[in-house]
């Protein structure tokens, strides 16, 4: 099963249309900047949802800057892993390696905690007062698509708050959404967790 990497960077999330007042944007926006910028790991447990409804489960662990790792459910021969640099999604199944600038993708969003999300970001209106959405999209890059973080208020988290997911939409407007659970943040994380093993075959010289 060889799923593209467009859906593979996904909650379906309730937002509603309205325009949230300045003020309260401007302070939900700065408390989401707070939290990007304390959370240095994390690790959680991930539901993937296509917009076919196909989903799929798994483990991420992040460290920032640059890095991340997408480690499917047994069976699955997907792994996507960002070094620092390069976003890359390995396919074993068929033994093929794609590799894309990590700043091309919505997850930069989320991997680079300099990002300046006050000003790529958008605070989206939600029926829920303890949740905060922010899409994030380059207007000067719509091709790297958009991303909707969405952020639960938590008492003891990082900045008070703890990512709940994200939902993703390339330039085709394939959706994709990921639902996180067990998020625990600022463990160590290893950089070993962030090497993968090449499955194409080597060239003889």
């Amino acid at each position: 099963m060889t799923l593209k990497l467009s859906r593979l960077l996904l909650v379906p999330a309730l937002l509603a249309s309205a325009a949230s007042a300045p003020a309260q944007q401007s302070s939900d926006l700065a408390q989401v900047v707070d939290h990007m910028r304390a959370v240095t790991t994390m690790n959680a447990s991930f539901t993937q949802t296509d917009r076919n409804g196909q989903s799929l489960t798994g483990r991420l662990l992040l460290k920032r800057p640059g890095h991340v790792k997408f480690e499917y459910q047994k069976g699955v021969p997907l792994l996507i892993v960002a070094d620092g640099k390069a976003l890359t999604l390995v396919d074993y199944e068929v033994k093929q390696v794609q590799r894309w600038p990590i700043r091309n993708s919505p997850l930069a969003a989320l991997l680079d905690p300099g990002k300046d999300l006050a000003r790529f970001g958008k605070r989206v209106e939600t029926t829920n007062p303890n949740v905060i959405s922010v899409e994030v999209r380059d207007p000067k890059r719509p091709e790297y698509g958009t991303m909707t973080m969405i952020f639960v208020k938590q008492a003891g988290a990082p900045g008070g708050l703890t990512l709940n997911g994200w939902v993703s939409l390339d330039s085709k407007n394939n959706r994709t959404t990921v639902r996180l659970g067990n998020v625990k943040f600022n463990q160590p994380i290893a950089q070993s967790n962030f090497t993968w093993r090449d499955p194409r075959p080597r060239r003889k010289t």
